[in-house]
C-alpha cells in the first residue's frame, strides 16, 4: 500500500493566513525601519499520514513556515490548528503536550547536535524533558529507536564527530521519532548528503512513516526528491504559496508560470528528453521580501504576463490561491491560470517563451566570447619566457 493510500483524509494540521514578519533595526536610536516579510498570508492543510512537500527557491520562506508551524517562532498573524486545537497563542505548560507531538529534523545534523554530548544522551533529551519513563526505560527506548534508523545500540556512547554525515542524519531522525510524534517537519534533511545516502535516508523516512503512521511536512528545494516522497506539493515564491496540488498532477500538468519554469530547470538524464525539453529562463532577480512587488509577487519575472501583453491586473491585485475548473484538487495563485490548462494555447505560449530563453542564452554566450588557454610554450598563465614546462615524463625543463 502506498503512503498516499494510508492517509485518512482528516486534517491533522490546518494553517490559515499565516504570516511571519521580522523587524529591521537601524539608525542611531536602533528603531524598527522596516520588516522582512518572510511568510505572508500562507494557508494549507496536512492530512493524517500524508507527506506535504514544500518547495521553492532559497529564501522563499519554506523553513520559516515549518518553524512557525512548530511554534519555534511566534507567528506575526494567522491561525495554526493542530488536531482540532488552536495552538497559535498557546505557551508554557499548555503548549508542552503539543511540542511532544510535533518534532523537526534539521537540515544540518552536526550543527543541531551538542558536540560534547554522547548521542545516546542527545536522543534521550526529549524523554527527560517530558518526563517519559524511568532512566532504564529511556535507555531501552533509545536503543530501540537507534536500531530502527539503522544504528547500533553501542553507538550511543559515541560523540557526533565520530559519525559520517548520513549517520548523523539518522541520529537526527532518531531524536525526532523517540517521542513518537504525530507530525515531523523535515527541514531539507538530505540536501547536504551524497546522492546514494539521500536515497537511503528517503527510504528510511518512508518506511518509518508506514510503520508509525507519521505525517510529514517535507521542506526541500530539490524537485526530484520531493516528487519521490510527497503525496502533495506546495510551491512557494517570495513568502507565499503559488501552487498546491497532488504530486503526480503537479509534475504532469503544472498550472502556475513559476512552477512551469521551475520544473523546466530540473536536470534530465535522457539525451532524447534533453533535446526536446522546453527550458524557460526567468529574467531578473527575486525581489526583496523587505519591499515585495504590489499585486502578484511573481509579475516582475513572469513569462506568461509577457505573453499576455502585460495586463495591469497583475500589478494591482494579488491573486488568491484558488481551485481551477476541471482540476478539483489543484489550487493556483494566478489570475490567468486557465490559459495554462492543457491545450494549444498553453503549448504555444510555452514554446514562445522557451524560444526567447534559448535566444537569450545564446546571445549571452556569444557576448562572453570564447575562452582559450595559453599555449604550453608561452610560459603558462604568467607569460614568462623562462617558466618551467613539464615534459612528457613529468620533469620540468627550461
Amino acid at each position: 500500500m502506498t503512503i498516499a493510500g494510508k492517509a485518512s483524509g482528516s486534517p491533522l494540521v490546518e494553517v490559515e493566513s499565516l504570516s511571519q514578519f521580522f523587524p529591521l533595526i537601524g539608525g542611531v536610536l536602533q528603531r524598527t525601519i522596516g520588516q522582512v516579510k518572510a511568510v505572508d498570508d500562507v494557508s494549507f492543510t496536512i492530512r493524517r499520514g500524508e507527506t506535504l512537500g514544500l518547495v521553492g527557491e532559497s529564501g522563499c520562506g519554506k523553513t520559516t513556515v515549518g518553524r512557525t508551524l512548530l511554534r519555534l517562532i511566534d507567528p506575526t498573524g494567522g491561525k495554526i490548528v493542530f488536531d482540532g486545537t488552536d495552538i497559535t497563542n498557546l505557551s508554557g505548560r499548555k503548549l508542552g503536550p503539543f511540542r511532544r507531538r510535533m518534532q523537526i529534523i534539521f537540515q544540518d545534523p552536526y550543527a543541531s547536535l551538542d558536540p560534547r554530548a554522547q548521542i545516546g544522551s542527545s536522543i534521550a533529551e526529549g524523554l527527560r524533558v517530558h518526563g517519559m519513563g524511568s532512566a532504564q526505560e529511556q535507555r531501552n527506548r533509545v536503543a530501540r529507536i537507534m536500531e530502527l534508523v539503522g544504528l547500533q545500540p553501542y553507538h550511543a556512547r559515541r560523540y557526533p564527530h565520530e559519525f559520517s554525515g548520513g549517520q548523523r542524519q539518522r541520529i537526527g531522525i532518531a531524536r525526532a521519532l523517540v517521542l513518537e510524534p504525530d507530525l515531523v517537519v523535515c527541514d531539507e534533511p538530505v540536501s547536504a548528503l551524497d546522492v546514494s545516502i539521500q536515497a537511503q535516508v528517503l527510504n528510511l523516512l518512508r518506511g518509518l512513516q508506514q510503520e508509525f503512521g507519521l505525517t510529514y511536512l517535507f521542506v526541500a528545494h530539490n524537485m526530484g526528491v520531493v516528487e519521490h516522497i510527497s503525496d502533495r506539493v506546495a510551491v512557494m515564491y517570495l513568502g507565499g504559496i503559488a501552487e498546491l496540488a497532488d504530486a503526480k498532477e503537479m509534475y504532469r500538468v503544472p498550472l502556475h508560470p513559476y512552477t512551469i519554469a521551475l520544473l523546466s530547470a530540473v536536470p534530465v538524464s535522457s539525451p532524447r528528453e534533453r533535446d526536446t525539453r522546453k527550458r524557460i529562463i526567468l529574467m531578473g532577480d527575486v525581489p526583496s521580501p523587505v519591499n515585495p512587488p504590489s499585486g502578484c509577487r511573481f509579475h516582475t519575472r513572469c513569462w506568461l504576463r509577457t505573453q499576455l501583453d502585460n495586463p495591469e491586473r497583475c500589478e494591482t491585485e494579488r491573486p488568491e490561491l484558488r481551485v481551477i475548473e476541471d482540476f478539483p484538487d489543484h489550487q493556483v495563485a494566478c489570475h490567468f491560470a486557465e490559459r495554462l490548462v492543457p491545450g494549444a494555447d498553453r503549448d504555444r505560449m510555452i514554446d514562445a517563451s522557451a524560444q526567447v530563453s534559448s535566444a537569450r542564452a545564446t546571445s549571452d554566450e556569444e557576448a562572453s566570447g570564447p575562452t582559450t588557454a595559453p599555449a604550453p610554450d608561452s610560459g603558462g598563465l604568467f607569460g614568462g619566457q623562462g617558466a618551467d614546462v613539464p615534459d612528457e615524463e613529468g620533469q620540468a625543463r627550461v
